[in-house]
């Protein structure tokens, strides 16, 4: 793509519940862009809304310059010439019009047909794996990175699980995590757009699974013990982690793999749910959702009330700035493999490690903070990124970046310590 564009990075669908946060994001880290400025614009359906996006940003942030020196470009998914417009101006398109299911696959369509790289916060399996099978050979041959998953979905966990093998000095073979979100005493709540795209997932899930089955993948190498689902860990109840993580980080170890020989880990994802009252509360709300995705009437109940139907957990009007304040996250990964000379077929894994991802709230403070960043990592770091274009996992385009540095500056900071036994 080329660099002298009028913009580093447009930001699709600024004016949206997610994209006016990325906004304030991206205005804070302008000096990090190439040599040391960085030139940007929002994009999205209404002028009207885009500019009052940038009024309050420029109030919020104490940046009156804001209101005059950001450019605003009219597109809109439905119109492709607007796309294409957009596109051909930006060196990277930081799409955040969701759920991608619906709105995605028209942003990446214009994005490789004219030459720009395109990041996304999408939290959607269905999307990410359809993408890389139909636009993969496309981006590679226009030397442009789609790189899908670059918000708390998935970049703690992919670039965790890359950080803790890079910390390990042998062979890391497994690898857990366990999620811990926290809210203060004003309690939290995420957007409805994330439920949204969780209801049409479940309700398409068959499509997902014969989606994989057109990659023809074989099942990746167990090295070392084969891991064990677990029901409870660190005092508390777990279940499997129902996001992205688990498929993106097995997309990343399988191109590692491939690519560069580099043996997989394997990786299982959990999330801490409490006590007992929250597991009955959960397994309630659990039954209810399954039974009722099935059916058209039972997405349009659960579209309709989001809040009754996740006890608070999801809203229409997302959490308020004071709650975000108080709220984090906490990713703990315990990990095991073998020291340098020992050989993974023999005997039993003969050294642990554990380290701790934590940071600020995870839809609207730590999702702005990982896409800017790794859209900054691109920019400025483009000999450290695969030698030729294509569709990504984060752990693919940033394993050889600075990106966990950068994102340790901005307050997603990552620990690790080793145990030998």
């Amino acid at each position: 793509p080329a660099t002298d564009r009028p913009y580093h990075i447009v930001i699709f669908g600024a004016s949206g519940f997610t994209g006016q946060f990325v906004v304030e994001e991206v205005a804070r880290t302008v000096s990090e862009g190439p040599n040391g400025t960085l030139k940007w614009a929002v994009a999205g359906r209404s002028r009207q809304k885009l500019d009052k996006v940038i009024e309050q940003a420029a109030g919020t942030l104490g940046k009156p310059e804001l209101r005059t020196a950001v450019e605003v470009i009219v597109a809109d998914v439905g119109e492709p010439d607007s796309l294409a417009a957009m596109c051909k101006q930006a060196v990277i398109v930081l799409n955040c019009v969701g759920p991608y299911r619906f709105w995605g696959e028209p942003v990446v369509k214009a994005c490789v047909e004219n030459g720009a790289h395109c990041i996304d916060i999408c939290g959607e399996p269905q999307f990410l794996e359809s993408i890389q099978l139909n636009y993969d050979s496309q981006a590679a041959d226009k030397g442009v990175y789609i790189v899908g998953a670059c918000g708390f979905d998935s970049i703690p966990a992919d670039m965790g699980v890359l950080y803790t093998r890079d910390q390990f000095k042998g062979t890391l073979t497994a690898l857990e995590s366990f999620l811990t979100a926290s809210t203060g005493p004003e309690g939290g709540s995420l957007n409805d757009g994330t439920w949204k795209s969780a209801i049409y997932g479940l309700a398409d899930s068959g499509k997902l699974r014969s989606l994989r089955k057109k990659f023809g993948h074989k099942p990746l190498p167990v090295v070392g013990s084969k891991i064990k689902r677990r029901y409870r860990e660190l005092c508390q109840y777990v279940v499997p982690f129902m996001g992205t993580d688990p498929s993106v980080v097995k997309r990343t170890q399988r191109f590692l793999l491939e690519e560069h020989q580099e043996t997989p880990v394997q990786y299982g994802a959990y999330a801490g749910v409490g006590g007992v009252a929250n597991i009955v509360k959960m397994l309630f709300a659990g039954i209810m959702f399954w039974f009722l995705v099935k059916f058209s009437f039972g997405r349009d109940l659960l579209i309709k009330y989001p809040e009754f139907f996740s006890f608070g957990f999801f809203s229409k009007d997302g959490p308020t700035r004071k709650q975000m304040e108080g709220s984090s996250f906490k990713f703990a990964f315990y990990g095991e493999g073998y020291t340098e000379g020992q050989d993974p077929s023999q005997g039993r894994p003969n050294a642990k490690i554990r380290t701790l991802v934590q940071g600020p709230e995870v839809g609207y403070v730590a999702t702005p903070i990982a896409v800017v960043q790794a859209a900054i990592t691109i920019l400025n770091e483009p000999t450290a990124l695969p030698k030729k274009g294509g569709v990504y996992t984060p752990g693919a385009t940033f394993a050889k970046t600075r990106l966990v540095e950068r994102l340790n500056k901005h307050g997603i900071q990552t620990i690790s310590s080793v145990e030998v036994y």
